[in-house]
């Protein structure tokens, strides 16, 4: 059977990562070209613009309105620098990690197995197609939105910033703006990618599971076994983004969980009997360490589940910033 090869679900994803400079041709970054690149970008587009807003809420402290208007976009800009931080920091786990999920005792055996991890492949294809389309929603109507309601005319940036210059004059009013859309369709992007990179991640997690199960059930045979304005509409996609993303996390980790709890079941369903007594000594050591389900934390603060999502703080803790900020607004 051909090898299946993991990559090819998110190499669009990869590639992306690459064109933010998240993701070097070696392990890690060597002193050439593209490290200059990811540098410059990084610090420019992500770290510059989120130095320029941040430093503008001292300046308009008084004014919570302008604040509220400020932070819910600064605090998602900033989630997404801790990203990229987080990215370089484990820069060479992902790359090894890209290394062996294509080795050979991560593969499929059948096409049964293939059918079988796909539709949770092509589930969160179309998951991060909605997240990706939120968040590009999002981006375009604050490009647009001072161009449609006419405060383009009054010299007004898409975003409450500070910088060392007055943006209210030509060209620093054009330059300005340019700058402020690239950056946080840069910044958007990042996090786009790297949100969806961490999702694929649990789903190869949940599929490795899947094909454990089923190898368990079906091949232990003794030793042979293998292991309404445009602001509107911009507030509007921010937030079915943010809600996609924490759906996203929840929902993949959820099978993770799920999945793995699968295994001692998948054991006690395979043909044990038949086994030597000493691979049945192993099976009983792997049994005792998979009766703890594997679950994904959150800076090990709480796990995330589907349960995480609906019934515990994350949607009513949204809905009541959502509230601040529009009681803020109004």
């Amino acid at each position: 059977m051909k090898k299946y090869d993991w990559k090819e679900t998110i190499k669009g994803n990869l590639f992306m990562l690459k064109i933010l400079g998240l993701w070097p041709a070696g392990v890690t970054y060597n002193l050439d070209l593209y490290s200059t690149y990811a540098c410059v970008s990084t610090l420019v587009l992500t770290c510059g613009h989120n130095f320029f807003q941040i430093i503008n809420i001292y300046f308009i402290f008084p004014d919570l309105a302008a604040i509220a208007d400020t932070i819910f976009v600064t605090l998602s800009e900033i989630l997404a620098a801790m990203k990229t931080y987080h990215v370089l920091q484990n820069m060479q786990v992902l790359k090894k990690l890209m290394l062996d999920i294509n080795e050979d005792y991560f593969q499929p055996r059948n096409s049964a197995q293939i059918k079988m991890i796909e539709s949770s492949l092509n589930f969160w294809k179309k998951t991060s197609t909605i997240f990706w389309s939120m968040g590009s929603g999002a981006v375009f109507f604050w490009a647009v939105y001072p161009i449609l309601d006419g405060s383009v005319k009054e010299n007004r940036l898409p975003f409450l910033a500070w910088y060392p210059y007055n943006t209210t004059i030509s060209p620093l009013y054009e330059i300005t703006y340019v700058y402020q859309i690239i950056s946080v369709a840069f910044i958007a992007s990042t996090s786009l990618a790297v949100g969806t990179l961490i999702a694929a991640l649990n789903v190869f997690i949940g599929a490795q599971c899947d094909i454990l199960c089923d190898n368990l059930k079906y091949s232990v045979k003794g030793r042979s076994v293998v292991p309404f304005s445009s602001e509107f509409f911009s507030l509007l996609m921010f937030e079915i983004g943010v809600l996609v993303e924490i759906f996203m996390f929840c929902w993949f980790a959820n099978e993770v969980e799920i999945k793995s709890a699968n295994i001692p079941l998948a054991i006690f369903h395979s043909e044990w009997l038949k086994i030597t007594d000493n691979f049945k000594q192993d099976i009983s050591f792997f049994l005792m360490r998979s009766q703890k389900s594997i679950k994904i934390s959150a800076l090990g603060l709480f796990y995330l589940s589907l349960d995480t999502f609906v019934k515990v703080s994350i949607l009513r803790t949204s809905w009541s910033y959502f509230a601040l900020l529009n009681q803020f607004s109004a």
